[in-house]
């Protein structure tokens, strides 16, 4: 699979907000990109940007889901651990059901060693105060002790998911932060990158009018042109 996501695209996003990106998404009509009830465990050093690899589960059928699975080497879990490509994210679809764990600190820190970009998952993650203090970006709806055989029945890898109600293909890249977690389509992230870091650099001079008892009527969003002429000069002069 041909990335979309070069070096230069993926430092872009980190300096950019996953509300700026949801922003320039949706002014493409895409209104479902972020990931719903999901929020990072801990905080990671720099914001997770990384091609989405994806592990999907069903719901558990008691017969084919004891302990015992694990002893098969095609296992799609352990699979998934030892095969999600470094600079990749691991996303997985646990059908927003945190009553199991998708994962756990041994398998998160796997995907550390191995160069793993984060891992996101609409369900829960068992020994979450260890993987909170991880250095790798660490996502979920709440911590959940139960092993994920209880519910879920991982049978998927690298096909399309639904996680936290956003639809997510292979090679979408995923970008989190403080807030949470979007989905940007593969083609179109570098423009939406390039979009976001000049709507950041504008929200950036708005944040400084703003502390200097501007009102945000036509300035936010940018609507009058004296505006719209005073930021030209702000620009003009940050970037001289």
């Amino acid at each position: 699979m041909t990335s979309n996501l070069s070096n230069a695209t993926r430092e872009k996003l980190r300096r950019v907000s996953t509300a700026t990106l949801s922003t320039a998404l949706y002014k493409r009509g895409l209104r479902n990109q972020f990931v719903q009830n999901v929020v990072p465990l801990g905080r990671a050093a720099q914001t997770m940007v990384g091609e989405a690899f994806t592990l999907r589960y069903i719901p558990a059928r008691e017969d084919l889901n004891q302990l015992s699975v694990f002893r098969n080497v095609d296992h799609p879990q352990r699979v998934a651990v030892e095969t999600c490509p470094p600079g990749q994210v691991l996303i997985m679809d646990s059908r927003k059901d945190p009553r199991a764990a998708s994962a756990g600190a041994i398998l998160v820190s796997r995907l550390m060693m191995r160069g793993v970009e984060g891992v996101v998952t609409d369900g829960g993650l068992r020994d979450s105060d260890e993987i909170a203090s991880l250095p790798i970006a660490s996502y979920h709806c709440r911590p959940s002790a139960p092993t994920n055989l209880t519910l879920h029945q991982a049978i998927d890898i690298n096909v399309p998911i639904s996680c936290g109600d956003a639809a997510v293909w292979p090679g979408d890249v995923v970008v989190g932060d403080g807030d949470g977690v979007v989905i940007i389509p593969a083609h179109l992230v570098t423009e939406i990158a390039d979009e976001a870091v000049q709507m950041t650099f504008y929200e950036d001079y708005v944040i400084e009018q703003v502390r200097k008892g501007t009102g945000i009527i036509g300035l936010y969003p940018l609507t009058d042109k004296a505006h719209q002429d005073a930021f030209e000069r702000w620009q003009a002069e940050a970037k001289g």
